[in-house]
């Protein structure tokens, strides 16, 4: 169950109240479990975004003196302390909520130093789903060697493949004695905080027993600095792409290490645009590419085992 005034009491009391009303009042529009969004923008409404539709609050028009008091409280009255997230255009809140952040942005050197003139908040609502990762499960897990074999999770985005990636880091992690697979060593590389959701050192989202996390660094350096430091017996990382992120993985896989990873697309000609991640499948690297179905959340659509010469399972 969400416990949605965690969240609220970050916000402004007249905004907040009228949030309380519209979820908790007397005209209950929506599940409370179905919130995903509370979108805040200056000078116009709020908005809040459930998962089979949108719920405009005509009457709570945020102004920036407003939106800055939100992010004041955000950061505890110590913006400078949370200056890094800001520049990465977002914070981590307890309870793995993040708050996505726009406005005047301030370069220096190529690197974001600061956002000034806040304009829009985005509260992402952090939902985390045990048992989201049952349907890939299988063809995942290594059970006769009890590891894994090298991954790669495909989908557009929004459709669940972090929640997916989540469950099974913790699966993976913690073990399952049902199926007698010992839990084995993860280094999880959260980029974006959107998998362990850190919060002051301390995982917000359930990851595993067995799982050491980098937060809040590029997936690069993250897995090479987990390799060297905490001997992982699989690397995971979210959204791979870039010709370091591929460089690192292979450096994983030639020290033993295997990896789950994801990566946007639709179907197999998306994957192979991609010239960097080509070069993983051209090189063998992947012994399993896993496609999710765009239209249903949660769902495999097609999988490809690179162990048998690109054999192709259609899945019903």
């Amino acid at each position: 169950m969400l416990n949605i005034n965690e969240i609220l009491s970050y916000f402004p009391r007249k905004i907040s109240s009228e949030i309380n009303k519209r979820i908790n009042g007397e005209q209950v529009l929506q599940d409370i479990n179905l919130l995903e969004e509370i979108r805040i923008r200056s000078s116009k409404p709020l908005i809040l975004k459930f998962t089979n539709k949108e719920d405009i609050l005509e009457n709570v028009i945020t102004t920036q003196e407003e939106i800055l008091e939100i992010v004041q409280h955000i950061c505890n009255n110590s913006i400078y302390t949370y200056q890094n997230q800001i520049c990465n255009g977002y914070i981590t809140l307890k309870g793995g909520h993040r708050v996505g952040i726009t406005g005047s942005v301030v370069i220096a050197d190529g690197k974001v130093t600061n956002i000034n003139y806040i304009s829009s908040l985005n509260f992402r609502i952090s939902k985390q789903i045990i048992g989201a990762s049952s349907r890939i499960l299988k063809y995942v897990l290594n059970v006769e060697e009890n590891s894994v074999y090298n991954t790669l999770i495909i989908s557009p985005p929004g459709v669940g493949k972090t929640t997916m990636l989540r469950d099974l880091v913790r699966k993976i992690s913690n073990g399952m004695e049902q199926i007698n697979y010992q839990g084995i060593t993860v280094g999880l590389v959260d980029e974006r905080g959107e998998i362990a959701s850190m919060y002051k050192g301390v995982s917000q989202n359930e990851v595993g027993l067995r799982t050491d996390v980098l937060d809040n660094i590029p997936k690069w350096l993250g897995m090479q600095m987990l390799i060297r430091s905490m001997a992982p017996k699989v690397i995971v990382a979210d959204e791979i792409g870039n010709k370091k992120d591929i460089e690192a993985i292979n450096y994983a896989v030639c020290s033993g290490i295997k990896g789950i990873f994801t990566a946007h697309g639709k179907n197999i000609e998306d994957i192979q645009l991609n010239p960097e991640i080509n070069k993983l499948i051209n090189n063998h690297i992947f012994e399993r590419l896993i496609f999710l179905d765009e239209n249903k959340k949660g769902e495999v659509s097609k999988v490809y085992n690179l162990n048998k010469i690109n054999a192709e399972y259609v899945l019903a």
